[in-house]
């Protein structure tokens, strides 16, 4: 018989004020949270649910079985974790606010944009510093596509393919985020200059990565996904997407602790898109303020994905801009810490106006008449 505990935000609430108080700030992020689901499975089954306000939450974790109560403090705890910048060679990433990651796909068969920039070196480049001068704090650079069906990539001709473009932004000062899931190709991207690996497998694909990314001290991100090397989009069967999502991905950053990967150095991400139906990446994005009880950096990308066209009519990908902006905002309000999109500047105009609500928000001017 296996107990395990979980901690979900909610109700997220405009400001601490508005709640008197009674409100955590998530993951150190412009968002806070006021009520919060104490959710106990046994065996993959939940078999209680109790609904609290945040004053509550330690009360309820302390009637708790010894097991599960130090879990639940820890949970409590990560909620409220104020992550560390970023150090991207000069440049230096703060978590406190939405960073945006712009997409660079050097590939002839990404879901979006494949063919665009591959053997363009560049017209790769082009796009690559508009991102940048749109916004983007760091590039993200990938020579595979883990779209459905993709075919296997050769790791020869994806290092070919992502080492001069990141050579090139590593020159101009760039911080720069390697989108492989192939030690060999992680390893010739960070002397190019790469800064972050960024693993939709989450180092499961390649037995070498735990231990390149542990002795090279880079961040990296953790994406959830269900498949194996073959295919990271099978096997997606669960019992419960939001907490089966949240135990896998604690389960990757516990082998990436083991590996000698400290802490401040791993994001994780849910893998919106991956394995994944339309209704379990609905659950997903809406309790996104859930991850952060595993005390990580939140990556989201949903940027043109499938369920946007789901959602509207079929559209394709190269219109689904209006649907990833409301999928970033979600994502902000939950208090993601990286958005990875394809549309910088829409992307970083939504972001400045929502950053305005927020600091609004934050300032509160009402008061009591006499």
């Amino acid at each position: 018989m296996t107990d395990t505990i979980y901690i979900r935000p909610i109700a997220l609430a405009e400001s601490p004020q508005s709640e008197e108080g009674g409100a955590i700030r998530l993951g150190g992020s412009l968002a806070w949270a006021s009520r919060f689901a104490l959710i106990h499975r046994r065996d993959g089954r939940i078999v209680s649910r109790q609904r609290l306000g945040a004053r509550d939450v330690p009360g309820a974790i302390d009637a708790l079985p010894a097991g599960l109560a130090a879990e639940a403090q820890a949970q409590w705890a990560d909620l409220a974790r104020v992550h560390p910048p970023l150090q991207c060679g000069g440049r230096v990433l703060r978590l406190d606010q939405p960073l945006v990651m712009g997409i660079l796909n050097v590939t002839p068969d990404s879901f979006s944009d494949g063919g665009k920039f591959l053997d363009k070196p560049e017209t790769a480049l082009e796009h690559a510093h508009a991102m940048l001068e749109a916004g983007a704090a760091i590039i993200d650079v990938g020579g595979e596509s883990t779209r459905p069906g993709a075919a296997a990539v050769w790791e020869g001709d994806e290092e070919r393919r992502v080492v001069p473009v990141i050579e090139h932004l590593a020159a101009a000062g760039a911080a720069i985020s390697i989108d492989s899931r192939r030690a060999s190709v992680i390893g010739a991207a960070l002397r190019a200059g790469a800064h972050v690996v960024n693993d939709v497998s989450a180092m499961r694909h390649d037995p070498r990565t735990p231990a390149l990314v542990a002795q090279s001290g880079v961040p990296v991100v953790l994406m959830h996904a269900p498949g194996d090397a073959s295919d990271l989009h099978d096997d997606g069967t669960y019992r419960d997407v939001v907490l089966d999502v949240f135990d896998m991905l604690r389960d990757s950053r516990d082998a990436a602790l083991a590996a000698g990967i400290a802490r401040n150095r791993i994001l994780i991400d849910p893998g919106i898109g991956f394995g994944k139906t339309l209704a379990e990446n609905l659950a997903l994005v809406n309790a996104l303020p859930i991850f952060h009880a595993l005390g990580q950096p939140i990556l989201f990308g949903a940027s043109r994905k499938r369920l946007i066209g789901a959602l509207a009519g079929e559209v394709p990908a190269h219109r689904r801009m209006p649907g990833s902006l409301m999928l970033a905002v979600q994502a902000a309000q939950a208090g993601a810490h990286i958005l990875r999109v394809h549309d910088v500047p829409e992307t970083v105009q939504a972001m400045q106006v929502w950053r305005g609500l927020r600091d609004a928000a934050l300032t509160d001017f009402s008061q009591i008449a006499d």
